[in-house]
């Protein structure tokens, strides 16, 4: 036992810190974290799950129109904005109560306070100081707004979970997750939907087939995609808020949504104080067992800006409670983490993309199916599923698959496994598949594209 207040102190109560700390104390060991918002993070409060309760809740209107299709005669009878956000603040309350459970029932001490280093050893937590062994950085990343005029009348998606009414009128800016979700969300409960990039084609990073389908499918579904833009200034007016574009456009709107990025969110951290390197954009650097270059300091999540998702942050607090307090020292594996969009329809992606995949290998082999989901051959909608595997010709290891369409984070969370573990080509045709599913086309595409 040691002198210590505590022998680790986290800082932040997000999925990765509170998962964290629960193993370390699992160990014996006396834990102490502090969290100035909301427990859970940003998955549980303004990320993951509202989100996916939002997409959801847009979803259905599509459902009800497609019901005739299938002998049903449905008329929906509106569409009640505030009660969708009141029952989504009751479920995060909800899942906020199961996350001080989980460290109530742990033995974790809770600061509903900031915490703010005053040495390596010394923190300032609200009004008390509070010395620990051990102390874990864990408090994410936060919206980025540029700096633009008038960028005070545009939200984050902080805010977006939260607005009083529908927009009758919503813009998005940006080409990443956020901001292809929401203008899927907005666009399905009947908001007038626009997403603006400044790019040349939404979701960066992703395959290119990913980007091209998405790309196409949005728009079917009516939102007005615009890239190779941005905005230059907001003005707020009687008739809503004006955005001058950089193309020389006006476009009139009521909502602006920024998700053009996020940052570490280490202001007022105080990590000077207690000698840890950041870059300029305030990441942590850590190594491969999330340790700082300080040595009695470790960080994970997205404050380290490695792979941004709440269960690579997961994986990480439980690697770091392995190495420390299990004397198992596990370093977390950032390779092939299967991940999705929840963009309408719906991205599954896990390995290289095809570029990537080019760029390691050369030559690679491309397996590329493309088809109406069956649910609308009778409803005659107008959407397209897209279903791809990239092998190494050389090992015929499957290095990357993707799916754009219904249920393509389920199917790929399987497919993931496959990946990860280095399954051949022969060995997915040699799986019998399930039909008729969309899943099946995994194991039967046989044709090089």
């Amino acid at each position: 036992m040691s002198d210590y207040d505590f022998d680790l102190f986290v800082i932040g109560a997000g999925s990765g810190g509170v998962r964290a700390s629960r193993m370390s104390a699992a160990h014996g060991i006396r834990v102490g974290i502090a969290e100035s918002n909301f427990l859970g993070g940003t998955c549980v409060n303004v990320g993951c799950v509202p989100k996916k309760l939002l997409v959801y809740g847009s979803h259905f209107h599509e459902d009800f129109e497609d019901a005739a299709a299938y002998g049903w005669d449905v008329e929906a009878q509106g569409f009640d904005w505030s009660r969708l956000i009141e029952n989504k603040n009751t479920e995060i309350s909800r899942l906020n109560g199961i996350y001080r459970n989980i460290l109530d029932n742990a033995g974790v001490t809770l600061y509903e306070a900031r915490a703010e280093f005053i040495d390596n050893h010394t923190l300032k937590v609200g009004d008390e100081t509070i010395t620990a062994e051990t102390i874990l950085v864990a408090v994410g990343g936060w919206p980025a707004l540029p700096e633009i005029p008038g960028i005070e009348h545009a939200i984050s998606s902080n805010e977006i979970f939260f607005l009083p009414e529908k927009p009758k009128r919503f813009v998005a800016v940006g080409g990443g997750f956020i901001a292809v979700e929401m203008a899927g969300v907005m666009n399905g409960f009947g908001s007038e939907t626009t997403l603006l990039y400044r790019g040349p084609k939404i979701l960066r990073g992703f395959d290119e087939d990913v980007r091209d389908t998405v790309s196409a499918e949005v728009q079917k579904k009516g939102i007005d995609l615009r890239t190779g833009v941005n905005i230059e200034k907001i003005e707020k007016t009687d008739d809503g808020l004006k955005l001058t574009l950089t193309d020389g456009s006006i476009l009139m709107t009521d909502q602006v949504l920024y998700a053009t990025g996020r940052a570490p969110k280490v202001t007022g951290l105080g990590l000077e104080n207690a000698g840890v390197e950041t870059n300029a954009k305030g990441v942590i650097a850590v190594d491969d067992y999330s340790r700082t270059n300080v040595p009695n300091i470790y960080a994970i999540g997205d404050v380290t800006d490695r792979v941004n998702l709440t269960p690579v942050a997961i994986h990480e607090g439980m690697a770091f409670a392995a190495t420390v307090y299990g004397g198992k020292p596990t370093k977390v594996d950032h390779e092939n983490i299967p991940s999705a969009v929840f963009s309408q329809p719906p991205v599954g992606t896990v390995g290289m993309s095809e570029t990537e995949a080019r760029e390691a290998f050369g030559e690679v082999d491309i397996y590329r199916s493309t088809f109406k989901p069956m649910k609308h051959t009778l409803t005659g909608r107008d959407e397209k599923t897209m279903m791809k595997l990239i092998v190494n010709p050389a090992t015929d290891v499957v290095v990357g698959a993707h799916m754009v369409g219904p249920e393509a984070g389920e199917i790929i969370q399987g497919i993931g496994i496959a990946v990860k573990l280095g399954a051949t080509k022969a060995q997915f045709d040699q799986t019998v598949g399930i039909h008729p599913t969309a899943a099946e086309e995994f194991v039967t595409m046989r044709e090089k594209v």
